[in-house]
């Protein structure tokens, strides 16, 4: 009886060993064409699947739209992927992986997870692929052995052209871009992977640099002028033409082998500043209380640089190598520097409609009719831009044949000036034709009473028939 039991214990025993086997020579047969338990590649999910169908899917979430391709200066070139009929698979990576897998260890899968990284099989065009980078702009241009070195003369003064520096090796940029499509790269730097090299230098180029260093350092100028509300940078722009040049062109040196400052050259250039920022006397563009836009020239009124002084002081300062914004010396200045010297704190006189007003800070203060110099007589004011220069009061005007009080005087150009006139009793209109003064602007008392109150020495004064 004992001995039965032990029997039908083996029978049964071999029947599990038995099954286990056939179910572990299965999977293990199984697992020969398909992915073992846990495993994960480029974060799918593997398990049970064999090589076309882990191909399929992970052909489906690869995406590539081609290479672009930076050079020396940012520049972004593209080659598609349409245009050089790229292609990638899978398949033969899947297969190195399986062919690495124990399927008669697959137990082991069931105590760790697999996460694996594959790479497709790159294919593409060559011929087109060629033909792609052949056009690049980059390119284009000289053959090496043309690439110069020289100093040239530009807009922004003078510059040094070197081709001859960073020039790009074709080859081995086509073989760098070549590299990054087969490696499904999106981008890659053509300065970064080391396409560009330095050519060498002739002895005439050497010559050349060297000339280069005595330029450079010559026509670094930072010497700024405050014109008013413009800025004038004495820059390379401007000193490039200070330098003295032989009469076939090239660089004059001294004994000493320094360029040399070409005679007047800064002397010039003051001129040429005070021509244009000087307003003595200049035509102005001028927006009337009633009339529009009009042009006015002449009067006493305006800046005036003194351009002895900023000669003496822009030598100094170039030959010292200084940095900075100055603002210039000047014979006589207006309220204001710059080309807009009036401002928005003025006298107005409109002598052909005999009115005077007096604007502060853009805001009509005083508003009245005034006599000026009796044309009949010829004695009529001058038109121009003056200004205030004095303020006196209880003051004795004398001419040929007159002597008159008055008790307010702001002459404005020479012995014409804006003053009271107890004598009178009206004022605008055409008084002024027949009866007007020897020349000043005769102005009511309780509105001189303001404009001497008010208005400051040196305010201009803008006078227009």
């Amino acid at each position: 009886m004992k001995k039965h039991f032990f029997r039908k214990i083996f029978l049964l025993f071999s029947i599990i060993i038995s099954q286990f086997a056939i179910v572990y020579i299965g999977l293990a047969v199984y697992y020969r064409n398909a992915f073992e338990y846990g495993t994960w590649i480029n974060n799918i999910y593997c398990t049970g699947k064999n090589i076309e169908e882990v191909n399929q899917e992970l052909t489906g979430q690869f995406a590539y739209d081609g290479i672009t391709i930076y050079d020396k200066e940012q520049n972004a070139y593209q080659i598609s992927a349409g245009d050089i009929d790229y292609g990638y698979d899978f398949a033969e990576s899947l297969k190195a992986y399986l062919d690495k897998q124990n399927s008669w260890l697959w137990v082991d899968s069931l105590w760790k997870v697999r996460n694996e990284e594959v790479q497709p099989v790159i294919s593409y065009n060559e011929e087109a692929f060629d033909a792609c980078f052949a056009s690049m702009p980059f390119l284009t241009g000289k053959a090496s052995e043309d690439k110069e070195l020289a100093i040239i003369r530009t807009d922004r003064g003078y510059e040094l052209l070197n081709e001859r520096c960073e020039v790009l090796d074709a080859e081995k940029a086509k073989q760098v871009a070549s590299d990054a499509l087969a490696n499904g790269e999106s981008s890659v730097s053509l300065l970064d992977t080391g396409c560009y090299y330095d050519m060498e230098l002739t002895p005439e180029m050497q010559d050349t640099l060297h000339q280069w260093e005595l330029v450079e350092d010559f026509q670094d100028c930072r010497i700024v002028y405050q014109m008013g509300e413009d800025l004038v940078p004495v820059d390379a722009s401007i000193v490039c033409d200070w330098i003295l040049l032989n009469e076939d062109g090239s660089f004059a040196l001294d004994d000493t082998g320094a360029l040399q400052l070409k005679e007047d050259a800064i002397t010039g250039f003051v001129a040429g500043l005070a021509e244009h920022y000087d307003t003595v006397g200049s035509t102005r563009q001028f927006e009337t209380t009633n009339r529009g836009m009009i042009t006015i020239e002449g009067g006493i009124y305006g800046n005036k640089l003194d351009q002895e002084a900023e000669t003496a002081y822009l030598t100094e300062a170039f030959f010292n190598k200084k940095e900075e914004v100055h603002t210039p010396a000047y014979l006589q200045t207006a309220m204001k520097q710059g080309k807009d010297d009036i401002g928005d704190t003025y006298v107005e006189i409109d002598m052909g409609e005999q009115m005077m007003y007096y604007y502060l800070n853009g805001e009509l203060q005083i508003e009245t009719p005034v006599v000026t110099g009796n044309i009949s007589r010829r004695m009529g004011t001058p038109s121009g831009v003056n200004y205030v220069y004095l303020k006196q009061q209880d003051r004795i005007l004398r001419g040929e044949g007159y002597a008159s009080h008055v008790n307010f005087w702001m002459p404005v150009k020479g012995n014409i000036g804006i003053h009271d006139a107890s004598w009178r009793s009206k004022y605008g209109g055409n008084i002024y034709q027949t009866n007007g003064s020897h020349g000043c602007i005769n102005t009511p008392y309780n509105a001189m009473v303001q404009m001497y109150e008010m208005v400051e020495v040196g305010t201009p004064v803008v006078m227009y028939y």
